[in-house]
């Protein structure tokens, strides 16, 4: 992968934190390009992080991963990711499957603790559930880096949520414009497929969505923006979406996105099957239904998040935690929109379109004035170190 394009993918520090100052064998969240670190720089982190803090089992360090749901695309690759990092380093990693749900998320966090392990990698649903999980791990004395969705104390790894989702939603409103015209785009409907049970920091990013699409296109009546609770899952989207129709004319644009890639799908299959295809358009995030991206024409795009590069980030973090190593609050994706022009720059086992790629113009002054009202969000005020500046 070209080096331009590995500089795309880089992991960045939220701009409200100190800057972090030491390399630790190749890896500073400030400057990492993302790929995969050698094994043998993996290998001298565990050497080094055991004069600070040996094992707990004398011999080698064990890792617990509680994945989000690991028959979901996305929470696969994610955990592909951090299996290849953790075998090239030397680490025992144990898997726990969080079924979405989180009291099965509690449960998995007890067995680690009875398990004894070094570290814990949760990536957990529910932040209903954060605050007990994080108080068993800090009785327990184990240090937590949180995936995508935050948990009380424990490192924050993932989207730049207010950024991927911005872009999301200002990328779909031009592509409709573009191919439906101005006109007839604010006659249309946006449908956004939230995830309530997460808690306000992964609503910025459905926020954002919303945020970015009406600054794209002025004047669009707000009461055609429908929301509703994907229940993170292409199933329930499918459902949701379905039950939506009926509320939407006939002969209008309807122009989707939501939480993810698969629910995003989901809205995309509803409006098929209900018979209106040609006037769907719909925008993903995590660029991780390669297949649909590729294939499918009115999935125009995605917000690629890179799920399968979370692994070179996540074992050098959990290492440098316990090697002592100053640790950001937040470190974060640098996102990317991938669309079928240019699928084949992130994915070498897809081409990419020949077909014109649409032009498009990010919102910058509009998203700074998203961003100035999230200091003001009640629902963020316990969280705003975890609040991007940029």
């Amino acid at each position: 992968m070209k080096k331009s394009i590995l500089a795309a993918l880089a992991v960045t520090l939220m701009s409200a934190v100190p800057v972090y100052a030491e390399d630790f064998h190749g890896y500073d969240p400030a400057t990492f390009d993302s790929a995969m670190l050698p094994a043998e720089n993996l290998k001298a982190m565990v050497t080094d992080t055991m004069k600070v803090t040996p094992p707990k089992n004398g011999k080698n360090y064990v890792i617990g991963f509680a994945n989000l749901a690991r028959d979901v695309p996305f929470c696969a690759l994610v955990e592909q990711g951090i299996k290849e990092n953790a075998e090239a380093a030397g680490i025992e990693l144990v898997v726990a499957d969080n079924k979405l749900d989180g009291a099965t998320a509690l449960t998995n966090a007890e067995s680690f603790i009875t398990r004894d392990v070094d570290f814990v990698i949760e990536f957990q649903t529910d932040a209903a559930f954060g605050a007990t999980i994080m108080q068993k791990m800090n009785d327990a004395g184990i240090k937590v880096v949180a995936i995508d969705i935050p948990m009380p104390g424990a490192t924050f790894f993932g989207v730049n949520n207010p950024r991927a989702g911005f872009m999301g939603g200002a990328y779909l409103a031009q592509a409709a414009i573009a191919r439906f015209g101005l006109d007839k785009v604010k006659q249309g409907y946006f449908i956004e497929g939230e995830l309530p049970q997460s808690g306000p920091i992964p609503a910025m990013r459905t926020g954002g969505q919303v945020a970015g699409f009406l600054a794209s296109v002025p004047g669009f009546d707000a009461s055609h923006v429908l929301k509703f609770d994907s229940k993170n899952v292409l199933e329930e989207s499918f459902t949701q979406t379905n039950s939506l129709l009926g509320k939407i004319p006939a002969d209008v644009p309807i122009m989707g996105t939501a939480i993810n890639d698969q629910a995003t799908t989901g809205i995309l299959r509803a409006v098929k099957q209900g018979g209106r295809e040609k006037d769907v358009l719909v925008v993903g995030l995590g660029a991780d239904e390669k297949d649909t991206l590729a294939n499918e024409p009115n999935f125009v795009a995605s917000v690629g998040s890179f799920p399968e590069r979370y692994g070179n980030a996540l074992i050098p973090i959990a290492l440098s935690t316990l090697a002592g190593k100053a640790i950001p609050d937040a470190v974060l994706i640098n996102h990317v929109m991938v669309n079928k022009q240019t699928i084949c720059n992130y994915y070498k086992d897809y081409k990419c379109s020949t077909d014109p790629e649409m032009s498009y113009t990010f919102p910058q002054k509009e998203f700074e004035a998203y961003l100035a009202t999230l200091k003001d969000d009640p629902t963020l005020k316990d969280v705003q170190n975890l609040v991007p500046t940029k």
